[in-house]
């Protein structure tokens, strides 16, 4: 019977050849990936994050991504425009932190939910700091602005003036 079914099948591959469904197939005489690496149980899952260029943080469970969302707070806030787009951004995931917190699910790793006052505190720190910065240099002196950069001409000791 196997005898039968591999006639079979190499008698499709044949007549396939024959009519060139095989020529010019991407990736054709190029070596194929991963081959001679260690054998590794989730390639598949590696290949379609890089594929479809998905952050490797979706395969983390539930608390550790909450906790690098916690971690990650002072530079997501720091483009926001106004202070209720700030708190709303914290009250969101606030939300979700306590919703885990009443069925935690995954490895136990503490997660806070945070505070709302302080990130507004220093979300206008660095507001009022990056605003200082563009007003220092907006009002530095015009002299150098608008030349060109001097050449210094250099000595070089051992050569003898003349």
């Amino acid at each position: 019977m196997s005898n039968a079914w591999e006639a079979a099948v190499e008698a499709q591959i044949r007549t396939a050849v024959e009519r060139g469904d095989f020529d010019n197939l991407p990736g054709m005489g190029k070596p194929i990936p991963g081959r001679g690496a260690p054998y590794d149980e989730s390639w598949w899952i590696k290949s379609f994050l890089e594929r479809e260029a998905l952050p490797s943080d979706l395969l983390l469970p539930t608390p550790l991504q909450l906790r690098r969302r916690v971690e990650q707070v002072p530079d997501e806030v720091r483009d926001l425009p106004t202070e209720e787009s700030v708190r709303a951004y914290v009250a969101a995931l606030n939300t979700e932190i306590v919703a885990w917190l009443r069925t935690p699910t995954g490895p136990r790793v503490v997660v806070r939910p945070v505070n709302v006052d302080e990130t507004v505190r220093r979300w206008r720190a660095d507001r009022e700091q990056r605003s200082a910065a563009v007003v220092a240099a907006a009002t530095e002196p015009a002299t150098t602005a608008g030349r060109p950069a001097r050449r210094r001409r250099w000595r070089f000791p051992w050569r003898r003036s003349r």
